[in-house]
Parts: C-alpha cells; structure tokens; sequence
C-alpha cells in the first residue's frame, strides 16, 4: 500500500508541510517495497484557485491509498475521499516521524476537513 506524505524536502528527514494543497511536494511512501517517490506539486503549489483539488488528483493518480499531512480543507478533503483516498492529520516534525506514527497506529483517520478553504 502507498501513503502519501506532504513536504518541502525530497527523504524522510524533510519536514512534513502542514498544508495540503500548497505542500511543494508528496513524498509517496510504498509499504510493501519500503521505498519511495517525490512527486513535485510545483503546478498546484502556484495556482491561482483549486490547489486543493488539483493536489487530491496528483495524490490519486500516485496510486496512494492514504495521505498523511498537517491539515486538509473541504474541497481537497471531497476529492479524496472520492478517490477511496483516507486522510489522516498530525503535527509530526518529518515525513519519518509521521510515517512512524502511521505504522504504530498512532494516526486517526479524519472524517471531515479540518480547516476552511483558502486558510493559509
């Protein structure tokens, strides 16, 4: 299974970006192979208007099963959630660190966004 991690940097050690839809990019994280990919979300990161949305599409066309970022709005939250996408919040430091807490079981699966669109 692949999870998707919002970030600035390009390994496990790169901070994790609290924001979905403007994170720089995704690291997707396969559980089975224990490796991983950096999908650059330049494009999403500089739009105008539906960053949210076109972030849950590049995030569903990586094949990811779960995201795993700092906050989710409403638009982006619908997408995923579309996608069979689970979306999971956490104020982890890294992307190692909240990888950490998703394999411990650590994470809540979220039911809702949990910010307003355009928060930041």
């Amino acid at each position: 299974m692949k999870i998707a991690f919002t970030t600035s940097g390009n390994d496990l050690n790169a901070p994790l970006d609290v924001r979905f839809g403007r994170a720089p990019n995704f690291i997707v994280y396969d559980l089975d192979t224990e490796t991983f990919e950096v999908i650059d979300n330049q494009p999403s990161l500089h739009a105008a208007q539906g960053a949210g949305i076109q972030s849950a599409e590049t995030v569903a066309r990586s094949g990811a099963k779960a995201l795993v970022t700092g906050h989710c709005g409403p638009r982006a939250f619908r997408v995923l959630l579309a996608a069979g996408i689970k979306v999971y919040n956490t104020e982890a430091y890294t992307v190692g660190e909240a990888l950490a807490l998703y394999r411990a079981g650590k994470l809540t699966e979220a039911k809702t966004a949990d910010v307003e669109g355009h928060w930041f």
